[in-house]
């Protein structure tokens, strides 16, 4: 009998063996092609590698606890992706055309997909391939989409532990018009800052909150909560639209809890740390609980410093959907 494999490597550093690749050019895809995972050669003038033309998904499949595949809200970062693409300038990529990549390079892989709390994470990827170092203020006329996956575990070290966070008040994390496109020129602007201040604080992430008002961290969108509610950022074009984010309130308000999306200042959040709980949310890091936060050099400690009930609720009612232990009542998965 065929087992699944389980991984211990850091996260996205294994590679499954199949991937799927297409290519845009004359204004028209070409098939899709699925084959073993291999590297690809770029001219030096790649539009991409120079103007930043590239942009990216993440999602993840899951083992059933019946030994089913499960591809969760595929439709959703379809979506997303096709989003990004659009405000990057780059060929949207056909809904269905993606779909199927994907799907198919979950089949393939599908005795790759580790045990719980593992899962198989997926990374569409579209760049613009054109050699024109001459085409900064133009879109590329060639582009690549491709689909691989790598095996993963936790995306923390150590698992589900509060995590320590600094809050930035002076830095955005991005600039307004790279918000909400996942895209490696969304994400790099954080890095610097929250590499300086793992190296002097020992954080594992940094909320950045310009001005007082709260956005995200580098990585993942941020929540408050207690026993009765639930209490984040209202979408706007700073931060990515997480589809984790999505879910976790659908969730919520499935479990009871008033669900706020509002403006929320550096001050409650502190305040709130006292008695409620703080997490992170993404497709990476699941729901993840904050223990500490750090600001102006004050060490604040959220909910006791331990993983919070209502945070753990959460995390398990959308970890159970992942594996189908619930019921999937909003049609969010996709057996392959």
């Amino acid at each position: 009998m065929t087992t699944f494999q389980t991984t211990t490597a850091p996260f996205g550093t294994a590679f499954a063996a199949t991937m799927a690749t297409t290519y845009w050019r004359n204004g028209d895809w070409d098939s899709p092609r699925f084959g073993p995972l291999a590297p690809f050669s770029f001219h030096p003038a790649t539009h991409a590698l120079h103007y930043a033309s590239a942009c990216f998904e993440g999602l993840k499949a899951h083992l059933g606890a019946d030994g089913s595949v499960r591809i969760f809200r595929l439709g959703r970062h379809v979506e997303r992706m096709q989003q990004s693409a659009e405000l990057l300038w780059l060929p949207v990529p056909p809904a269905e055309m993606l779909t199927e990549m994907i799907t198919e390079v979950v089949a393939a892989c599908r005795y790759e997909v580790p045990e719980a709390p593992g899962s198989l994470y997926l990374r569409p990827t579209l760049l613009g391939v054109e050699p024109n170092i001459g085409a900064a203020g133009a879109p590329s006329k060639e582009a690549l989409l491709y689909v691989f996956a790598s095996p993963v575990g936790d995306y923390f070290a150590g698992g589900v532990r509060p995590l320590k966070i600094k809050v930035e008040t002076e830095h955005p994390r991005t600039t307004p018009m790279f918000g909400r496109v996942k895209a490696g020129a969304n994400y790099v602007m954080a890095l610097g800052i929250t590499q300086m201040a793992k190296r002097e604080l020992g954080i594992d992430q940094v909320l950045f909150a310009p001005g007082g008002i709260v956005q995200e961290t580098g990585a993942s969108n941020f929540l408050i909560l207690d026993d009765e509610k639930v209490i984040t950022a209202p979408l706007d074009e700073s931060f990515l639209h997480g589809v984790t984010r999505d879910s976790i309130l659908h969730l919520a308000r499935d479990l009871g809890y008033g669900v706020e999306e509002r403006l929320l200042t550096v001050d409650e959040v502190l305040s709130w740390a006292d008695h409620g709980e703080a997490a992170l949310s993404g497709t990476a890091a699941v729901l993840a609980p904050v223990g500490t936060l750090i600001h102006d050099g004050i060490e604040y400690t959220v909910g006791g410093g331990v993983a919070g009930k209502n945070t753990l609720r959460l995390r398990k009612a959308l970890t159970d959907l992942h594996a189908g232990v619930a019921a999937d009542t909003h049609g969010w998965t996709t057996l392959v």
